[in-house]
């Protein structure tokens, strides 16, 4: 076996280890609280490949991914505001946000609060297939725009990380000061649950986690088969010399638009699957340290990895919530994570993607250096 067919068998294996682990959890594990914490570790680790997809193969740092990350549960969170018992037992047939009520003033009707508060734009969420896609097409609409912008007149570099990070500051402000409509900074809480087909999801059930399972299975694979195309190919080359492929005929603009628009897409489904699994929604998803965490968490696993990206979101969680529920690091888990970046930054510049790499290179290595040892001492070779 030659060494670039053992290192796509092995990379299939991961994916297919990875897969068989995640489906298979809940048949080893019946503490509910713990499934329902790994779901939302896998939220984080879809949001891994989406950094990867940006940063690892389009080379575009993005630093305000959790902008997209943040439309995409807000908009699933206003539809599951509306189902709450809260909102449809205010004595109207138009559900209104109990938030919007407390801010109403004393005996105002619940239809002119609706009007006046500016709660119109709630109106169309009462439909919950609305806000589920909103919850997609919103990051991918702004992402679509933005990125034209931006790689039409070829901003690259820190200036991309700059613009994107300014960005998600910006949203971040307006939906606090538009607390009226938004509740501000206590954010959405109280939601009810999915319910599709009469069946309501609570989101410390067995079928909610799997919701969560199949959707970064199917993102995992999806991605994966993008960048192996012909496009992926060609966005690879552009991130390496994008004046090259300039001179080859490539659109190099409309490659990166795709791919940034792709990443915001999973971003916002990664959003609203958050929601699904946590039943609220915060202006901190929108915060800059949450953005800048999904980029240690892709530098961890390796951005030129989709799947090492996504483990190391989920290993970095997972490691975060332990260490500080643990006694002895309670104060100092922080620490602990910044230490593992460091040491990845200065030791493993590839993340644990290229540590494995390096690993099944040197089993290849010594497997042929056995063989021409063996083949030189007239023994048959196998």
């Amino acid at each position: 076996m030659t060494r670039t067919k053992l290192f796509k068998y092995g990379d299939w294996g991961i994916y297919i280890l990875f897969i068989v682990i995640v489906l298979g959890l809940p048949l080893v594990m019946t503490d509910v609280f713990w499934l329902n914490r790994i779901a939302k570790y896998l939220v984080y680790g879809m949001l891994g490949i989406a950094i990867a997809l940006s940063w690892g193969y389009a080379g575009i740092l993005n630093l305000g991914q959790g902008l997209f990350f943040g439309l995409g549960a807000y908009m699933v969170a206003m539809s599951l505001k509306l189902q709450s018992y809260t909102s449809l037992q205010q004595g109207s047939d138009t559900p209104v946000p109990d938030f919007m009520l407390w801010n109403a003033e004393p005996g105002a009707p619940t239809e002119l609060c609706c009007i006046t508060s500016g709660s119109w734009l709630w109106l169309p969420f009462q439909a919950q297939w609305f806000g589920m896609v909103m919850a997609i097409v919103l990051p991918v609409i702004l992402a679509l725009v933005l990125s034209s912008a931006i790689f039409r007149l070829r901003v690259s570099g820190v200036y991309v990380a700059i613009i994107t990070l300014a960005l998600v500051l910006l949203v971040r402000l307006l939906i606090i000061d538009a607390q009226p409509i938004t509740n501000g900074f206590n954010g959405l809480t109280d939601l009810g649950w999915l319910t599709i087909g009469g069946f309501e999801f609570d989101p410390y059930l067995v079928s909610t986690y799997y919701i969560v399972a199949v959707s970064i299975c199917v993102v995992l694979l999806a991605t994966r088969w993008l960048v192996s195309t012909r496009a992926g190919l060609i966005l690879q080359s552009t991130r390496d010399d994008p004046n090259r492929s300039r001179y080859l005929g490539y659109d190099v603009a409309a490659y990166q638009v795709f791919f940034f628009t792709v990443s915001a897409g999973i971003a916002g489904f990664a959003g609203m699957l958050y929601v699904i699994a946590a039943e609220f929604a915060s202006p901190s998803f929108l915060d800059i340290t949450f953005s800048i965490s999904m980029v240690v968490w892709a530098a961890v696993g390796g951005r030129s990895s989709l799947i090492g990206a996504a483990i190391g979101a989920i290993l970095i969680n997972t490691i975060e919530a332990t260490a500080s529920e643990t006694e002895m690091f309670r104060e100092a888990w922080k620490l602990i994570i910044g230490v593992i970046f460091v040491a990845v930054v200065l030791y493993m510049p590839r993340g644990l993607a290229g540590l494995a790499r390096d690993a099944v290179g040197l089993f290849a290595q010594t497997r042929d250096s056995g063989k021409t040892r063996t083949a030189r001492s007239g023994a048959p070779a196998e």
